[in-house]
């Protein structure tokens, strides 16, 4: 749990990311972590959390910061873990997978075959692939949307 509580904005701005509701957060980390990361790194290795939990407070700051985060409401279910959306709760991390960070720098469109791959393989709810760093969210949900 502490990888998915580290964030750059709660540590640069010296603000707490701890949940509200520990019991749901970990709730939907355990289900983010059998149905799509232990698979993942099952198949592909070693995963890196690049980003996880965030708490309101985190996730606001770094909103009204411009750091690439949603408004809460657009979060919560996904970086908000422990308050659901209009369809209930989930939970998003942004990972690297290191074996997939290799083919990426030999083709940047090898994330094709892995977005396949999850897509065929995996009950995610949402998938995104930001064109660096070679990380991608991946979110877990109890009514997925895929």
């Amino acid at each position: 749990m502490s990888d998915f509580l580290y964030s750059e904005i709660a540590n640069w701005y010296s603000v707490p990311n701890f949940p509200y509701h520990p019991d749901i957060a970990i709730r939907t980390d355990k289900s983010l972590c059998e149905e799509l990361l232990e698979p993942l790194q099952e198949k592909f290795g070693c995963i890196a959390i690049r980003s996880a939990y965030r708490s309101l407070s985190v996730n606001q700051l770094g909103n009204e910061k411009g750091h690439n985060c949603a408004s809460n409401e657009k979060n919560y279910a996904s970086h908000i873990w422990d308050y659901p959306d209009v369809k209930g709760y989930g939970a998003t991390a942004c990972i690297v997978i290191q074996s997939f960070l290799e083919l990426s720098e030999k083709d940047p469109s090898n994330w094709q075959q892995l977005a396949y791959w999850i897509h065929n393989n995996l009950n995610y709810s949402h998938l995104q692939f930001p064109p660096k760093l070679c990380a991608f969210n991946i979110g877990w949900h109890e009514q997925p949307t895929r």
